[in-house]
């Protein structure tokens, strides 16, 4: 349930419905805007006299949700959601550009990278320490090791460092060493992990699930809300169809349906959804087009050698190139890099 409040509603008056609500044990979020305040209602309202509160004369109006995403929910937010990092943002006019290899294989790797990707204009350093893969044999990342070069990389260019995690126990160490936490296509429904990086402030990317509906993103960002943290960007990596030519489908209809379900920011991972490197600009052009609010792009000097995904990754030249193009399509959208 929603509750819309009138233009001017004394914060006092918001409070005291806020409270008489919370009463009937439901919870209230309040989203207050520069021409709105509207009262979010969470749980179980059966036991709530709708009729009361309409006679309230700050109420304009009441609505029911029928989603069963509350939180993550355009119509509890209606302004887009800007997740700060530091002196960063994702969300809003600005396009984040993350970028940087599958995974982090040595110290002068990731610097040599984030030093070419920062030069490009990029604005996050992505670099997998802890590697889930299909296979048991395949690499599976420097783990720790890994995060200490990651965080080398972001003494030596000043990038903020987004990686992936891969259980609850790891959180802590995360939350010291790691800007973004990447929730991956396999954890978005570990909902263990999800309740647990709940409680911490620390800004989360979530990606999409391989075979995961549009809602079923949602209510994983819901888990995550429910438990106090807002910080979340929702990334849009491709789905499992039946199509074998590309490693996944890109669901670019996702990004504008996303925008209109929902406050929270969505990137594209255009490299994960084709998993050919040549087709890497067209689809990060397009994904900006239709109003993506970044990218997060594999980039690799030398893809041939590469220990994870090399056939995905661009060179560091191609990225610089993709930038400049990329630049071009963020002005027809009224937005900067």
């Amino acid at each position: 349930m929603v509750i819309v409040m009138r233009t001017n509603t004394p914060m006092e008056e918001v409070n005291r419905l806020k409270e008489r609500i919370e009463h009937e044990n439901c919870s209230v979020s309040v989203a207050q805007g520069e021409n709105y305040c509207i009262l979010g209602i969470i749980g179980d309202t059966t036991g709530l006299d709708v009729s009361k509160i309409e006679a309230n004369e700050y109420v304009k109006t009441i609505m029911k949700v029928q989603q069963p995403y509350k939180l993550a929910n355009r119509m509890f937010h209606p302004d887009d959601t800007v997740v700060k990092i530091g002196e960063n943002t994702i969300g809003g006019s600005k396009l984040a550009i993350i970028a940087g290899p599958c995974s982090v294989e040595s110290e002068e790797q990731i610097i040599t990278i984030a030093r070419q990707i920062k030069e490009s204009g990029a604005g996050f350093l992505r670099g997998g320490a802890f590697k889930p893969r299909t296979s048991p044999y395949s690499f599976q990342g420097l783990k720790l090791d890994g995060l200490e070069l990651l965080k080398k990389a972001r003494e030596a260019t000043g990038l903020p460092v987004i990686t992936e995690i891969m259980s609850a126990d790891m959180i802590d160490k995360f939350i010291e060493e790691v800007d973004i936490i990447q929730v991956g296509a396999r954890n978005m429904q570990n909902f263990e992990l999800l309740k647990e990086l709940g409680k911490t402030k620390k800004p989360i990317l979530l990606k999409r699930g391989l075979s995961a509906t549009i809602e079923e993103l949602l209510m994983s960002a819901e888990y995550i809300m429910s438990e106090g943290n807002e910080n979340i960007i929702l990334c849009e990596r491709g789905i499992r169809t039946f199509e074998h030519y590309t490693r996944n489908t890109l669901d670019l209809s996702a990004i504008p349906a996303i925008k209109r379900l929902s406050h929270l920011p969505v990137i594209v991972d255009p490299s994960h959804a084709a998993g050919i490197w040549w087709m890497v600009q067209p689809l990060a052009m397009a994904a900006v087009a239709v109003g993506a609010d970044g990218l997060i792009i594999e980039v690799h000097n030398d893809p041939a050698n590469a220990k994870c995904d090399g056939q995905q990754s661009i060179l560091p030249e191609k990225f610089n190139a993709l930038m400049k193009d990329l630049t071009k399509i963020a002005e027809m959208q009224k937005r900067v890099i």
